[in-house]
C-alpha cells in the first residue's frame, strides 16, 4: 500500500509555494517587459497551485506527489519534460522516482542501448526509468554535490560527462536543482527542452529554483511521516507477534503432586529469545523447561517458537532429557544460523517422590537450595548447546544428572539476563549476589523465590535500561 501525504504538509507547501511567487513577481514589477514576460508562467504556476492544492484531501502517495511536482514545474516553466530522482537508503545512488514522457535523457546512456534503441525505442525508456544514478557520476551527480541549482546550456556538453556520454535526439538544455531537507541531501529536481523549443530565460530559472526549494521541503516531511508510518506499522505487528509468543508461555502454574512450580518471563524488546515452559509427560512425569536463543527480537523469537514445538514433540515420546535433546538438536540443526545457538536447561520431574532428572544444553548452571542446611549449589551437568552441532559430539557430552529434592529445597534455572543484569554504573548483578538472593527467598517457597530475584533485580538496577531478556523458573519439593 502506498503512503500518503498527509494534509497539513500539503497546506504549507501551497502556502508556500504561493508566498515565493508573489515575491519573485514583486521584484519583477518594475519591469514592465520582463512582467509580461512572466504572466504567461503566473497563470501556470496559480494553474499549478491550484492542482496542488485540490491534492489535498484527497488520497494523494508519495508517486502521486511526485508526478504532481515535475508535471507542474514543466507546465510553468513550459519544458519538454522533467525528472525526480532520490537517494537510495545506503546515499550511493540517485533513482529514478518519476520521469515525464518526453523528458530528454539526463543521464548517461550505454552504447549498447542505443543500438538496441535504434530497433526498440522502448529499450532507451526502459533503461531511464530503470537505471540508477551513482552520486559520484554524470551531471546529475555532479549537481547534487555542487549543492547548487544549475541552468545547463547543452546537456550532453556538460564536464560530468566527458567521453562517456551517447546523446539521442537533439540537443538539450536543462534546470537542474539539488533537494535538501534538514540539512540533508535528497535527490534531484530537473526539467528539460529541446534546442527547438528555445532557452530557458532567467526568469525561468527563478521560477524553477523557488519550486525546487518548496519541493524539497514537501518530499522531505512526506517521507519523515512515511518513515513514522512505517514505524508504527512495524511496532504494531511486533506487538501482535509478542502477543502471540505469550501465548506460547504457560497461562498458569502446572499441578505437579508434591511440587510447586513458578516461572516468569519479562523481554528486553517486543519480541523475547527466552522462553520457559511446562508439559504433562504422563505416568507421573513431568517436563519444566528454561530456554534462551543468542540474540534478540524476530529471529530469536521464531527459532524460541520452534524450539517449543520440537521439543514438546520429542519428549512425549522419550522421557530421557539428555535422548530428548539429541532428537531436538538434530531436528534444529539444519535451520539454524550459524551464528545462532539455544541454551537450554530441561528437568524431568520422574512422580512425586523427589527425584528429578536434568539435562543442560550449554545453559547458564542451575541453582539447588538445600533446607535443611541452608546452603545453595551450583547443579551444571556437561551439556553442549543446541544448533552447534549437527549430533555426535553434542550427544557425547550430553548427561543426566539425577537430583533428589527433600521437603523445602527449591530449584532455580535462570537466563543469563538475570546475572548480566547492570546499575547505572555498569557493574553487573552476578552470580553472587543471585546465590544470596536465592538463598533468603528459597525457604518461602517457588512463588516467593520468583518475585525475591525480581524486587532484587529491580532495586539494583534502578533507571538502568534492561539490556537483556529475564527469564525464572523455580521448582520447589512440598
Amino acid at each position: 500500500m502506498e503512503h500518503l501525504v498527509p494534509y497539513s504538509l500539503l497546506v504549507i507547501v501551497v502556502v508556500g509555494l504561493g508566498v515565493a511567487f508573489i515575491r519573485l513577481r514583486r521584484e519583477l514589477s518594475s519591469k514592465s517587459a520582463e512582467f509580461f514576460a512572466v504572466e504567461g508562467e503566473e497563470q501556470r504556476m496559480f494553474a499549478f497551485l491550484h492542482e496542488l492544492g485540490s491534492a489535498i484531501g484527497s488520497d494523494t502517495t508519495m508517486i502521486g506527489l511526485y508526478r504532481l511536482i515535475v508535471d507542474g514545474v514543466n507546465r510553468v516553466v513550459a519544458a519538454r519534460g522533467g525528472a525526480l530522482y532520490l537517494l537510495d537508503d545506503a546515499g550511493a545512488n540517485l533513482q529514478p522516482k518519476y520521469l515525464s514522457e518526453e523528458c530528454p535523457p539526463l543521464v548517461g546512456v550505454p552504447t549498447e542501448v542505443k543500438k538496441k534503441a535504434e530497433r526498440d525505442p522502448r529499450a532507451l525508456e526502459s533503461h531511464l526509468r530503470l537505471a540508477q544514478v551513482p552520486v559520484d557520476e554524470g551531471m546529475l551527480g555532479a549537481i547534487l554535490s555542487s549543492g547548487e541549482a544549475q541552468a545547463v546550456q547543452e546537456v550532453k556538453g556538460h564536464e560530468a560527462f566527458r567521453d562517456g556520454f551517447t546523446h539521442f535526439g537533439t540537443d538539450a538544455s536543462a534546470l537542474v536543482a539539488p533537494l535538501r531537507h534538514g540539512g540533508k541531501d535528497l535527490g534531484i529536481l530537473a526539467v528539460a527542452r529541446i534546442k527547438e523549443d528555445g532557452p530557458f530565460t532567467a526568469n525561468d530559472f527563478a521560477v524553477f529554483r523557488t519550486i525546487a526549494e518548496q519541493s524539497a521541503f514537501a518530499i522531505g516531511n512526506a517521507l519523515v511521516h512515511r518513515e513514522a508510518s512505517e514505524k508504527r506499522q512495524i511496532e504494531g505487528e511486533l506487538r501482535n507477534a509478542r502477543e502471540v509468543q505469550r501465548v506460547l508461555l504457560p497461562q498458569g502454574e502446572p499441578v505437579i503432586p508434591g511440587y510447586r512450580v513458578s516461572g516468569t518471563n519479562v523481554p528486553a524488546r517486543i519480541i523475547s529469545g527466552d522462553y520457559y515452559d511446562y508439559f504433562d509427560l504422563g505416568e507421573g512425569r513431568h517436563g519444566v523447561v528454561i530456554a534462551d536463543v543468542s540474540g534478540k527480537g524476530v529471529a530469536a523469537g521464531l527459532l524460541m517458537a520452534m524450539c517449543r514445538s520440537v521439543l514438546r514433540s520429542m519428549a512425549e515420546e522419550h522421557h530421557d532429557p539428555s535422548v530428548a535433546l539429541a532428537l531436538v538438536n538434530r531436528q534444529l540443526f539444519p535451520d539454524i544460523r550459524e551464528d545462532m545457538f539455544i541454551s537450554l536447561f530441561y528437568a524431568v520431574i520422574e512422580g512425586g517422590g523427589g527425584v528429578v532428572k536434568v539435562a543442560r544444553a550449554g545453559h547458564d548452571a542451575a541453582l539447588l537450595y538445600r533446607a535443611k542446611e541452608r546452603t545453595v549449589s551450583l547443579v551444571k551437568p556437561p551439556g553442549l548447546a543446541l544448533g552447534i552441532d549437527d549430533g555426535d559430539v553434542f550427544e557425547r557430552v550430553t548427561k543426566v544428572h539425577e537430583i533428589f529434592m527433600s521437603p523445602g529445597d527449591c530449584l532455580l534455572f535462570h537466563t543469563d539476563g538475570v546475572k548480566e543484569a547492570i546499575d547505572a554504573d555498569g557493574t553487573e548483578f552476578g552470580m553472587d549476589r543471585l546465590r544470596d538472593t536465592f538463598r533468603d527467598g528459597a525457604p518461602l517457597g517457588a512463588e516467593a523465590t520468583i518475585l525475591a530475584v525480581e524486587r532484587e533485580l529491580a532495586r539494583f538496577a534502578g533507571e538502568a535500561p534492561q539490556m537483556d531478556d529475564v527469564t525464572l523458573v523455580a521448582i520447589e519439593k512440598r
